[in-house]
Formats: C-alpha cells, sequence, structure tokens
C-alpha cells in the first residue's frame, strides 16, 4: 500500500505540473524573442503574443526566462542552443526542418508601405529599395516575387528610420508592426499608405530541434485549452487583433 500511495503521490504532482512528465526539453527550456511591438515588447505593459505565449507556458506548467536579442541573433540562438524556443517565427518550407513547430499564434499579414503618393502598383515598385527585418524570412518572399534591392535593417525602427530618412523608397513588414512604429514616430495621419496584404503567413512559437513530440503534445494541450475557455481569442481582442 505504502508503494501504490507514493506512486498516486508522484502521479499528482505530474498532473499538477504536466511540464514535469516530460524528458523532452520543455522542462529546461528558454525563449528568445525581439521588440516588436505591439506585438512582443522589450519594456512596459506586455505585448499581445507575449501574453499568450505567458499563459501557454503557465498552463504547461513552465516558467521560461525570456531573453529579448536582435531578430538575426534570435534566430541564431534558436537553432545552435539547446532547449531554446523563439517566436514570433514565421513557418516557412526552408524552415521546416530547422526547427520544432509548437504552437502556431497569429495570422500575419505582409505589406508595403510608401510616402503618400509614391506606392506605386507592385509591379512598378520591384525596382525600389525596400527596407526590411535583417533575416526575416519575408526576404525570401520579396525575391521571389521579382524584388532584388532589398534593404536590411536590424530592428523595426530601423527600418523606419531608413524609411523616412530616404534610404529606401518603401518598407516592407507585418501591418499592425507597421502601424505601431510609425505611431511611435508620431507620423502624421495620411503621410502614409499602404499596400494590400503581398503575403499572409502564420507567426508560431518554435523550438531548438531537441524539442520532441511530447514537448509539442504539452503545448498543444495548454493552446487547446486557451482555445477552449476563450482566453486566447480575449486577449487577441484586448489588442485589438481579432
Amino acid at each position: 500500500m505504502m508503494g501504490r500511495r507514493n506512486w498516486l503521490g508522484a502521479g499528482g504532482l505530474l498532473l499538477a505540473f504536466p511540464a514535469l512528465a516530460l524528458a523532452g526539453a520543455a522542462r529546461a527550456m528558454r525563449l528568445v524573442t525581439a521588440h516588436l511591438p505591439p506585438l512582443v515588447h522589450d519594456n512596459g505593459p506586455p505585448g499581445a503574443l507575449q501574453e499568450l505565449v505567458d499563459e501557454l507556458c503557465r498552463r504547461a506548467g513552465l516558467r521560461p526566462a525570456t531573453q529579448f536579442v536582435p531578430w538575426r541573433r534570435a534566430l541564431f540562438l534558436a537553432t545552435s542552443m539547446p532547449a531554446t524556443a523563439i517566436y514570433p517565427l514565421t513557418r516557412l518550407p526552408e524552415r521546416e526542418k530547422q526547427y520544432c513547430w509548437l504552437v502556431p499564434l497569429y495570422e500575419e499579414n505582409y505589406v508595403l508601405l510608401a510616402v503618400r503618393g509614391q506606392l506605386l502598383p507592385v509591379d512598378a515598385m520591384k525596382n525600389k529599395r525596400i527596407a526590411l527585418l535583417r533575416g526575416a524570412a519575408q526576404g525570401v518572399a520579396l525575391r521571389e516575387l521579382g524584388f532584388s534591392r532589398l534593404v536590411e535593417a536590424a530592428s523595426i525602427d530601423e527600418v523606419h528610420r531608413f524609411l523616412l530618412g530616404g534610404m529606401a523608397d518603401a518598407a516592407f513588414g507585418e501591418r499592425r508592426i507597421i502601424a505601431a512604429s510609425l505611431e511611435r514616430r508620431r507620423a502624421a495621419d495620411g503621410q502614409f499608405e499602404t499596400s494590400p496584404p503581398l503575403s499572409s503567413t502564420t507567426a508560431w512559437l518554435a523550438g531548438s530541434l531537441d524539442f520532441d513530440e511530447r514537448d509539442i503534445a504539452l503545448f498543444q494541450r495548454a493552446w487547446d485549452s486557451m482555445r477552449a475557455d476563450g482566453s486566447q481569442r480575449r486577449i487577441l481582442l484586448k489588442h485589438k487583433l481579432s
């Protein structure tokens, strides 16, 4: 009977803290991301995707530390360091085998942004200088569409400094991130215009390759519970993303 009680006690702990049931990387994971307001903030109130990931980890019984770094470094860390998860990461065929894909977080829409009157039809913009975040997967999408003069920047703010300073003819990025960056810079209403989305993708929470099927199942259960009780939608609505 004593052995049975011990077993039941251990089982209770595993039910209360599902991460303890894992032998995979989730138990020791850390998060890497970049400053991408309004989705992710490295200071002040958390962005929408931070809230989603924080709640996801809480339900999974995890309390990972988060490191904010330039996006290109975040990509490097998630492909070179063990037990490292990254978000928001666009899932593309060329990345498929570089990461363990944990949970889809958010549908992204990528647009061109230019000073009003200088945004031309897409075909006419292909020989223009287009600023975008260094290491962003959208550079591949732009090249496939025929854009060749890409100007890479270290941060979203630098993307828009290039645009506002005349070092680029247009910027390319996620629609809500672009809007937030211009809003912080107090750009005049109506000074800029955006194209219809040129591409739509899904941003994921992804892990280094030492995450396994048990880790995926853990996060998927947490995500399913957030969707079932409406908390995922409430977070997106709070940030006007749904």
